[in-house]
């Protein structure tokens, strides 16, 4: 069975995705290989940040791995807030703050279009594979929903009369940006 760490802290995305995951591919975390420090991410794209994320545990602990970014990048305001969604009104990384300040921004814009992006790095083989996915749509006026995290209340994709926080949670996973980037990710480890 082959090992792969997948760079977060998150448990619960390692089981999601695990579930995705061929049968001979075990995934393990960043606690399973005992890294409690924190990674760096300080580049200026969000395709940099997973790189940067991959190539550190690749290079610190010698494991193949991925690593992910995400980011909300707006017509309207020239990509933001893009690689800083997480922390766009600060480093406490607070999602509704994040979400007043952007529809403050957008108060008064016609053009409310935007698209969520995450990138995978996979660093397999010494060789670096990317996967992206992108979902298209609009920023709402107002949170509308309960369900999900970060913009999902605010955004909701082209197509569909409801903001992924108002979404079942298997049509997010669908036609949402990360499930799009998992497809591919998970194509290629199967070949």
């Amino acid at each position: 069975m082959k090992k792969i760490v997948f760079a977060t802290n998150n448990q619960n995305k390692v089981k999601e995705v695990q579930a995705l995951m061929p049968n001979d591919i075990q995934l393990i975390s960043l606690k399973d290989i005992e890294c409690f420090e924190d990674i760096p991410e300080t580049q200026e794209t969000i395709e940099g940040n997973a790189i940067q994320k991959a190539e550190y545990i690749k290079n610190k602990y010698g494991y193949d791995c991925f690593a992910d970014d995400t980011g909300l990048e707006t017509e309207a305001l020239n990509g933001a807030p893009g690689v800083y969604s997480a922390r766009y009104a600060g480093p406490k990384r607070d999602a509704e703050d994040n979400m007043n300040k952007l529809l403050k921004a957008l108060a008064n814009k016609s053009n409310r279009a935007a698209h969520f992006k995450t990138v995978i790095a996979l660093h397999i083989n010494n060789e670096l594979k990317i996967f992206t996915g992108i979902c298209q749509g609009v920023i709402t006026k107002s949170k509308q929903g309960d369900k999900g995290f970060g913009y999902d209340p605010i955004f909701k994709p082209n197509g569909y009369n409801e903001t992924f926080a108002q979404m079942d949670l298997s049509l997010k996973n669908k036609i949402g940006h990360r499930g799009k980037a998992i497809t591919q990710l998970i194509d290629f480890l199967s070949k």
